[in-house]
């Protein structure tokens, strides 16, 4: 990656016509600021941003957009929220369990600062509506944890000419940078491709430290007001990384590539990033829980012989397992590592979370030469639900 200095950005957007007596009041932290005073806070005022996600970034992100005064926030989010979310994901509370992530954000939202017009996505981004709800907005943030919807927001935006803020986390490690395809890197540019397929857990297979959402979900936002105010200088062509356990940020510089070819049409990005949904395994292919446990009772008395592989992390093991499986990481096996750990003389199933990755790990499987192999269907959450409800889920 070459170097390169981030360039002065003129504002994002226009000032808004007048601050009510009561705005002034409310954010008038900001206007005393030089550097923002009445005309930054009217372009906040002004600005419309979209915000990707109501989860672990998206939460501080929401709540400091909308404390900070902008006046229209856009949520694309179509998931519920859970009980394990509340580690991290501080807009929704106790009683937004079981709610839609995006109506429970909104109402957080709109406790916190009234004047905020809230707008709510609830669909899943693919690149048939991204450029058409893109288009409503100024400025994108983008915290989602998968590399197909990172390398669709990064496309959408460099077609429509829009900056966007990135913000990833895992674990303990944070980065942050300012992507805008008309003045300086793209997403791709740092990322020109995808990593294997499983190589890389999500958040929800491999952790994240709660407290790391405050702090990199705190910097996109600080990027965010900067681009639309146009203080200061921005993370345009420098990646922020931030290390929780060391306490230490650092930044590399980046800058676009010469080479890359131009974007000007999105794809298929399921299929880019080699995570496009296994086929249907079939019956034939698939065993349920309440089947499982027959089995593995069977292999216990000694009239059944088979192999059950777990494909989770091994955090995800030790909050719940399947008595008498064994642990080989998906990434390990569709990297093609570990196929020599499965045998091949006797029945394998396979089983993770939710019955996804197990698919996958099927097909790759069927791929690799065996032959006598299925999967759970619903993983280990059907296993608690159908078989062993005393176990915890997460």
């Amino acid at each position: 990656m070459a170097t390169s200095h981030s360039p002065s950005l003129p504002p994002l957007v226009e000032p808004a016509a007048e601050l009510t007596p009561e705005e002034v009041q409310r954010y008038s932290r900001h206007v005393i600021i030089p550097e923002i005073g009445d005309i930054g806070q009217r372009r906040l005022k002004n600005a419309k941003v979209l915000v990707m996600g109501a989860g672990g970034l998206g939460s501080p992100a929401l709540l400091y957009l909308a404390a900070a005064g902008v006046g229209t926030l856009g949520i694309v989010d179509d998931d519920t929220v859970e009980l394990s979310n509340l580690q991290r994901q501080v807009i929704h509370g106790v009683s937004g369990v079981g709610r839609p992530k995006a109506q429970s954000a909104r109402d957080a939202i709109l406790e916190l600062n009234p004047h905020v017009d809230v707008r709510l996505h609830e669909v899943h981004l693919d690149s048939s509506n991204a450029l058409e709800i893109f288009e409503g907005y100024d400025l994108i943030l983008d915290g989602t944890d998968n590399f197909a919807t990172r390398y669709l927001v990064n496309d959408a935006a460099a077609i429509l000419g829009k900056p966007y803020v990135w913000g990833s986390i895992f674990r303990f490690d944070g980065q942050v940078s300012v992507f805008w395809e008309k003045y300086g890197p793209t997403y791709r540019d740092v990322f020109p491709e995808p990593p294997p397929a499983g190589s890389v857990p999500s958040c929800g297979e491999g952790g994240v430290f709660g407290m790391l959402c405050a702090a990199i979900g705190a910097s996109m936002v600080t990027e965010a007001v900067k681009l639309i105010t146009g203080v200061g200088t921005t993370l345009l062509g420098r990646v922020q990384l931030y290390d929780a356990l060391t306490a230490t940020w650092r930044e590399i510089k980046v800058s676009k590539d010469p080479e890359a070819a131009p974007i000007t049409a999105l794809t298929d990005y399921e299929a880019f990033c080699g995570v496009a949904p296994a086929a249907s395994p079939g019956t034939d292919r698939t065993v349920t829980a309440p089947q499982l446990a027959t089995m593995l009772a069977a292999r216990n008395a000694g009239l059944r012989d088979f192999e059950l592989i777990d494909v989770r992390e091994a955090g995800e093991a030790s909050i719940v397992s399947i008595p008498g499986a064994r642990l080989i990481p998906q990434g390990r096996l569709l990297s093609g590592e570990a196929w020599g750990e499965v045998p091949r003389d006797r029945e394998v199933v396979f089983h993770c979370k939710g019955g996804v990755r197990s698919a996958n790990v099927l097909a790759a499987a069927l791929d690799a030469g065996f032959s006598n192999v299925k999967h759970l269907d619903g993983g280990v959450l059907a296993w608690v639900r159908d078989v062993d409800p005393e176990q915890p889920v997460y």
